[in-house]
């Protein structure tokens, strides 16, 4: 079901996911996507995290079951999902993964913008790019190989599979990308356009 939702960011999604399983406070939320690792695909802050967790109370998807204190530290709130909220969990996830999303990743800009860089600075540049891509596969692919020695099953690592899929797939369009700048064609036609290669 294609709408729009009261709570569009995706952290609004994984903390839902979170709370179907027990509840909890902001904070406890924050050290669970840490040591899950999903804010890795997640970016956020504690306040962000805390907006978040008020936007979901506004709506109606969770709802404050107690204010706890533990020890010296400040009283917290602990939050529960009502039912809205597991339906409204349910359905954004299903649709995610059924349905595919427009993205907008800030390199697709870039791109578009690619042919004002001389063809020499582009290729250096993005050469500069698969290597990181390169770094940032053989770092992903570790953190794999070690959650899958410390017996986490295949399933609770699908997100990394799919990093992994799509930067393998990035790097080979570079590859092609590269060599299509290096062609003595482009090179010549670019140099029509926009003068000689600074």
């Amino acid at each position: 079901m294609d709408r729009r939702r009261k709570v569009p960011n995706p952290l609004a999604l994984v903390v839902l996911a979170w709370l179907l399983s027990q509840p909890l406070h902001p904070y406890e939320l924050g050290r669970r996507l840490q040591g899950s690792g999903q804010d890795r695909h997640i970016k956020y802050t504690r306040s962000s995290l805390y907006m978040v967790v008020e936007q979901l109370a506004r709506a109606g998807f969770i709802t404050e079951q107690e204010t706890v204190r533990d020890g010296q530290r400040p009283e917290r709130t602990v939050y529960a999902i009502t039912d809205t909220g597991r339906t409204e969990f349910y359905e954004w996830l299903r649709g995610l993964v059924a349905e595919p999303q427009d993205e907008y990743p800030q390199f697709a800009v870039a791109l578009s913008l690619l042919s004002l860089l001389a063809p020499r600075e582009a290729v250096a540049l993005l050469r500069k790019r698969q290597e990181a891509l390169t770094t940032k596969v053989e770092e992903t692919r570790k953190l794999m190989q070690e959650a899958i020695d410390n017996g986490v099953r295949w399933i609770f690592l699908v997100e990394e599979q799919y990093a992994l899929a799509m930067m393998d797939a990035e790097s080979r369009y570079l590859t092609e990308l590269t060599s299509s700048l290096t062609d003595p064609g482009y090179i010549r036609s670019w140099q029509e356009t926009f003068g000689s290669i600074t």
